[in-house]
């Protein structure tokens, strides 16, 4: 369960949208950001215990990020906003396959989104708002309640702002 949530955190730190195909695109410049998300939990184990197999597939990127969230520090990252994640509203975050999204209102300045995760240990529901500042400047919110096996909830609320960095992504994906 433990090791779940941790996942659950990082991937929902900017979450994903696959969205259909009349959903307009935020109106966010392609190329490389800096996104920053700070967050609050409720219902959290004060210590997380990942399993070894789990820490051993993480990337040093994703075990810098949890060590991170589990300190309460926000997350900085850097991701590399493609044209194409802009035109299938999926920027800002990685692919999370197991996750369902119904896009609630989408328009080029915001797109209001609510979800859905189940996997065998733990489910998570919840809602997220992006909204592009200008072209160089996308903030969001994101309230998420997960549910391990019935017996333990854990409430989580983000702050997403991300700033434009430059057309160049070098070597970050």
């Amino acid at each position: 369960m433990r090791t779940k949530v941790c996942f659950v955190l990082i991937a929902c730190l900017s979450l994903t949208v696959w969205a259909a195909d009349n959903i307009k695109a935020l109106n966010a410049k392609p190329g490389l950001w800096e996104i920053t998300a700070s967050h609050s939990a409720s219902g959290m184990p004060a210590t997380v215990n990942i399993p070894p197999d789990a820490l051993a597939k993480m990337t040093p990127e994703q075990r810098a990020r949890v060590d991170a969230l589990m300190a309460g520090k926000p997350d900085v990252h850097k991701e590399c906003v493609t044209k194409e994640k802009l035109e299938r509203n999926s920027a800002f975050a990685p692919n999370r396959g197991e996750c369902s999204y119904n896009v609630v209102n989408s328009t080029d300045r915001k797109i209001e989104v609510k979800f859905h995760c189940q996997d065998k240990q733990s489910s998570s529901d919840g809602s997220y708002v992006m909204e592009a500042i200008d072209s160089d400047n996308v903030k969001g919110t994101i309230h998420m309640v997960s549910n391990s096996g019935g017996d333990h909830t854990t409430t989580m609320d983000f702050t997403i702002s991300s700033k434009y960095l430059g057309p160049a992504c070098g070597d970050v994906k």
